[in-house]
């Protein structure tokens, strides 16, 4: 399995001038060959490689051989999915690096790595933790991008993990992902979206202050403040798939998710809501339980999300007259009530279970009367409570 090791470059002032001017020597080249590629029609890498080499070489002199190649390969990777729009490149983007003008001496009590720059090889010194000296040092897997943000540059390098075999499940722990309740699995573990929201609202609030305000100061804050939300929700879904992994790890279960794609393109909310709905870092989440499960020989699946907040476990009745409210399931049919959450956990469960559809109250009446044991059932009760 591939994964980024991210390396800070405890840089000189002389080498962040000097790595700038790299960086915007080399998007000059970017855009120049861009130029040619739109002219020409010639979006295949090798080809374009072949006529234009030459031509690149004299329009920047300055630029290695290597350089100008993988200058050719990141103009040819931005044409790769849409050929309708001329590419542009931004005077600081990043640049790739790969072996030949790069290296790294991570065994040395201060370590190093040797970047090539417009006034040569250039060794700076690099701060990371010992995951990423152990991925570097045994992992170093094609190129590494050349970063920067926030006023200081990062190496961001492709490494090569190994990954276990997963074991064979002996179940399975469904996790339902949600806004107030960032993940709910079905043993009845809930992490709660309360302070990310509150952080969220905050973030928001000190924005918009601070934007009409206006003021040269007002805007050096504004700076400060961006990427902080971001980062912050990064924090707190590692935290949270950590721990969803070991639960599964410790139970020897795998790990059920639902198949979420494309879900802000599905679903309308209001006005008041669409700002949180869009800053749902759902899919972040999922890639973080998936690798880490990868790296922890956990199972995983992707099951059909159809249903499972309206489901019954109990008896299999689907309804949206189900969900009183959005935190209490009460069936219409059998009277089962639980928490909303835990039960389309319960349900994701059973469905990656049996390993096939569920979208028929029919094919639903063979999942086993077990998987409601934790809950409360009331049989026949005419008119449930919402609590």
């Amino acid at each position: 399995m591939n994964l980024i090791a991210q390396v800070k470059l405890m840089t000189t002032p002389d080498q962040v001038s000097v790595l700038k001017r790299t960086l915007e020597t080399a998007n000059a080249a970017c855009d120049y060959i861009s130029d040619l590629a739109w002219e020409h029609h010639c979006f295949k890498r090798y080809e374009l490689q072949k006529r234009f080499y030459q031509k690149i070489r004299q329009k920047f002199p300055d630029l290695s051989s290597q350089v100008v190649i993988r200058c050719i390969a990141k103009v040819t990777d931005a044409y790769k999915l849409d050929r309708k729009t001329k590419r542009a490149f931004r005077p600081q983007g990043s640049i790739s690096y790969d072996q030949r003008i790069l290296s790294w001496r991570t065994k040395q009590d201060e370590p190093v790595v040797s970047i090539w720059s417009l006034e040569g090889r250039l060794k700076i010194l690099t701060a990371f933790g010992p995951c990423q000296k152990a991925m570097i040092e045994h992992g170093l897997r094609g190129a590494a991008d050349l970063i920067y943000r926030d006023g200081a540059f990062y190496l961001h390098q492709v490494c090569e993990v190994e990954e276990p075999d997963p074991d064979d499940p002996e179940g399975w722990l469904g996790i339902d992902l949600g806004i107030v309740n960032l993940a709910t699995t079905s043993d009845g573990d809930t992490f709660s979206g309360k302070e990310l929201e509150a952080r969220r609202q905050w973030y928001e609030k000190r924005r918009a202050i601070l934007q009409s305000v206006g003021t040269r100061s007002a805007k050096r804050a504004l700076m400060k403040l961006s990427g902080r939300f971001a980062r912050f929700q990064k924090h707190v879904n590692h935290c949270i798939s950590k721990a969803l992994v070991g639960a599964a790890k410790r139970t020897s279960c795998g790990i059920a998710l639902e198949d979420l794609s494309g879900i802000h393109k599905r679903v309308r909310v209001r006005r008041g809501q669409r700002t949180r709905h869009h800053n749902w870092a759902f899919h972040q989440l999922g890639q973080f339980v998936t690798y880490k499960a990868r790296l922890a020989g956990v199972a995983v699946t992707l099951v059909d999300p159809r249903y499972t907040s309206q489901l019954c476990p109990l008896c299999g009745h689907i309804s949206r007259a189900n969900r009183k409210s959005r935190d209490w399931f009460a069936c219409s049919s059998c009277g089962f009530a639980a928490p909303a959450d835990h039960v389309a956990a319960i349900n994701i469960a059973a469905r990656a279970d049996v390993d096939r559809p569920m979208d028929s109250t029919e094919e639903l009446k063979d999942i086993p009367m077990s998987i409601a044991a934790p809950f409360e059932v009331r049989v026949n009760a005419p008119q449930l409570a919402v609590g």
